[in-house]
């Protein structure tokens, strides 16, 4: 598969590695140019391109940005086809975001987006820690296989999403329709605590959409708070235990 990545950081990088390594063909953007990242990719074996130059003849284009820059990329899609499928991995933090009132007052995260690029995405592999991607993927099959849950409206393009998250080492959950992705979003128990599929599926039906942002919030000031850097299996313990 042809597959664009807009975005080179710790997610975005990782992506592009595993799929390079299971076969397909990645086109790797940022919005600082080519040559910032032309190591990385040569170290991946993706090619290094312009967002603009990246997102031509693919089939599927991921994004990898900071949620808050979503706008930045209306105009990249205005001479895409319609059947390219868009996957967003992004997710608000307005420490980080700044508040976007519409989020605020409920609106999912992914349907925030969409409306922002004016096209329909797929959300998944936003709630998965970076190392957790890293270093935690395992073959089908594998016991415990940890499972990431993946939301769209469109049932092809969510199929093919759900394909490529199987690739990249995890289980791969039907979450629903993108109305339906609050329920992995920061602050549920879904949300990066490193699930078996079954119990995945349980967390999912579990969330509280009006607890979420205020769970998001605890475990940030918990994390930020620590006397000590808060090490990968202790964030991920965290976030089980304050989503419980």
């Amino acid at each position: 598969m042809n597959i664009a990545i807009i975005g080179a950081g710790y997610i975005g990088a990782t992506l592009a590695r595993k799929l390079v390594a299971n076969g397909h063909h990645v086109n790797l953007a940022n919005s600082r140019g080519p040559e910032s990242i032309q190591e990385i990719a040569d170290d991946i074996g993706a090619v290094a391109l312009r967002k603009e130059e990246a997102i031509k003849n693919v089939e599927v284009i991921i994004l990898s940005i900071p949620f808050a820059r979503s706008p930045e990329l209306a105009s990249l899609f205005s001479d895409v086809p319609e059947n390219v499928v868009v996957i967003d991995t992004s997710n608000y933090y307005p420490f980080r975001d700044g508040n976007i009132t519409e989020v605020d007052e409920g609106k999912p995260e992914g349907v925030w987006v969409s409306e922002q690029i004016g096209r329909p995405v797929v959300k998944a592999w936003n709630a998965v820690l970076a190392e957790t991607l890293v270093s935690k993927g395992t073959a089908a099959g594998t016991p415990g296989r940890i499972a990431l849950p993946v939301a769209g409206d469109d049932e092809k393009a969510k199929g093919i999403a759900l394909l490529l998250v199987d690739t990249t080492g995890f289980d791969a959950l039907d979450a629903g329709t993108l109305a339906d992705s609050w329920r992995h979003q920061p602050g549920t128990p879904g949300y990066c605590t490193e699930l078996t599929v079954n119990e995945l599926s349980a967390a999912l039906a579990a969330a509280d959409k009006q607890r979420a942002p205020h769970n998001r919030d605890a475990l940030r000031k918990q994390v930020t708070s620590a006397k000590t850097p808060v090490t990968h299996n202790e964030r991920v313990a965290l976030n089980r235990d304050v989503t419980a």
